[in-house]
């Protein structure tokens, strides 16, 4: 059965109830070295929205050389997750870094900051964060309840890094 919505819209009904709309999927970040903002939808129901995916793959760009790298998605999933075990769906996810190009990661290790030689950030499968409103303590805690990958603490830095490798903590 076909029922006539809003405006002419129409949805596909069982047993006389409305389909569930599919649940679409939406992060916010703010990126805190280039000042950047986005808002996507990046999924929708079991579908990824493969220009969403563009848009934030160029987000989390290297943002020392300008190179893209396309991130594995799982990673947003894991983002998506978290911001709902602490209770805040929709909050804007600071960005730390994103996509490192390996010129950029071996940059940071000769320089002290202590990043891992085959660190995740080259493969564009992690990423650290801050989520305003919860400290970073809580945001490790929760990421690691999830046990989706490596979940690595900075205290004195003040971020967490999550990635979609094998579950480790550090």
């Amino acid at each position: 059965m076909l029922l006539a919505g809003p405006a002419g819209t129409e949805s596909l009904a069982l047993s006389g109830l409305p389909a569930p709309l599919r649940q679409e999927y939406r992060l916010r970040f703010f990126h805190t070295h280039t000042g950047e903002q986005l808002d996507v939808v990046y999924r929708n129901g079991d579908s990824y929205i493969p220009a969403a995916l563009a848009e934030l793959d160029h987000f989390l760009r290297d943002h020392r050389t300008g190179e893209v790298r396309h991130y594995n998605p799982r990673v947003f999933d894991l983002l998506y997750q978290l911001l709902e075990a602490a209770g805040r769906p929709g909050a804007q996810i600071n960005v730390v870094c994103g996509y490192r190009t390996p010129w950029s990661n071996e940059y940071l290790r000769i320089h002290g900051h202590g990043v891992a030689l085959h660190s995740l950030h080259m493969q564009a499968m992690a990423i650290d964060i801050r989520l305003p409103g919860t400290g970073t303590a809580k945001l490790r805690d929760l990421a690691l309840a999830l046990h989706e990958g490596g979940v690595g603490y900075y205290a004195n830095s003040d971020f967490v890094h999550v990635d979609v490798g094998r579950v480790r903590h550090w």
